[in-house]
């Protein structure tokens, strides 16, 4: 028989068939949540990476001109020019991400879900996840740099996301969808490096919470699984800083390729374009912008996803509870 000490913890209750889809439909959530949020910064992200010329004054004021020239000669929907395909690739994205990342964690721990993994086993499984997850939303990706790129009016601009994935299949051929997609794969590193630092700051700050509720007795159940959104939100940032601060540069390679055959035919011929006419600091055009916007919507992301995580988690927790009381 076996004891305490041998019996496999019981695994986290799952509110839909397995837990993958829990933190899919979770991920899809906070997604639509942080897009609904952030589509202006996304917006001026996509158009001062693309940008050439001298930006003019700080960040602030470009900022603010840059909202006030789209509001004035687009109105107040412009700001939200191209909200359909980005709520699409974020949505989508995030939500494959979160099932195909907790596939992989569930398999790297041999089933156990309680089972912690060391930091290689989490960059690995991101990476993987990541990887998936660009390959399949690239063609939103690229329609969504599109639509922001191109201005409201043009004979050139889309009109919704089918329009544009069927006019460049029409212009390009389905090669055509997956421009882009080599930089999109060098930067599930980005992904990769955040999730790693924040799945061990996570680790880091659920063993505290344990020891505080064992030191007064208490007993640990899925009801209390969870973190405040201020640790959360800490945790979100500092992951963020540190993946972004050594990845930002295929970003703006990537919006360059994806937005211009013409004056970016290859990724070797916009790397070195990049260079000769902005030098280092054309590599990290619009990561000001980005940090504005990334780092609330990081936050936003990852709060609504714990949130909605623990909430699928919890009911399914006391589904069974009651379901169990019924059959005795």
């Amino acid at each position: 028989m076996a004891t305490r000490a041998q019996e496999k913890p019981e695994q986290p209750a799952s509110f839909f068939p397995t837990t993958a889809i829990d933190h899919a439909v979770a991920g899809l959530g906070a997604g639509v949540v942080t897009v609904l949020c952030m589509n202006p910064l996304d917006l001026l992200k996509i158009k001062f990476q693309v940008e050439t010329g001298k930006a003019r004054g700080g960040l602030g004021t470009q900022i603010w001109y840059a909202l006030k020239d789209i509001q004035q000669q687009q109105g107040w929907k412009g700001l939200y020019r191209g909200l359909g395909a980005n709520v699409a690739g974020n949505a989508s994205s995030w939500g494959l991400y979160f099932l195909f990342y907790n596939m992989l964690k569930k398999r790297a721990a041999d089933g156990d879900l309680t089972q912690p993994l060391s930091a290689g086993a989490y960059l690995l499984c991101s990476a993987q996840a990541s990887a998936a997850t660009a390959v399949m939303t690239n063609p939103l990706w690229l329609v969504r740099v599109r639509m922001f790129t191109t201005p409201a009016g043009s004979p050139d601009a889309y009109k919704g996301v089918w329009d544009g994935l069927s006019t460049i299949v029409k212009n390009h051929g389905y090669q055509g969808l997956f421009r882009g997609t080599a930089l999109a794969l060098v930067g599930v590193s980005n992904g990769a490096i955040q999730f790693m630092a924040y799945e061990k700051m996570k680790k880091w700050g659920f063993d505290r919470k344990r020891k505080q509720f064992e030191k007064a007795g208490l007993e640990w159940t899925p009801e209390v699984d969870k973190l405040s959104n201020i640790s959360y939100t800490i945790m979100s940032i500092s992951s963020k800083l540190l993946a972004l601060s050594v990845t930002y540069p295929y970003q703006v390679v990537r919006s360059r390729v994806q937005n211009s055959i013409t004056l970016y035919p290859t990724i070797p011929v916009t790397i070195q374009k990049t260079w000769s006419q902005d030098g280092f600091r054309g590599f990290y055009r619009g990561l000001a912008t980005n940090l504005v916007r990334v780092l609330p919507g990081t936050c936003v992301t990852f709060v609504v996803y714990e949130n909605l995580a623990w909430l699928l988690r919890t009911s399914a927790a006391k589904s069974e509870r009651l379901r169990r009381a019924e059959e005795q």
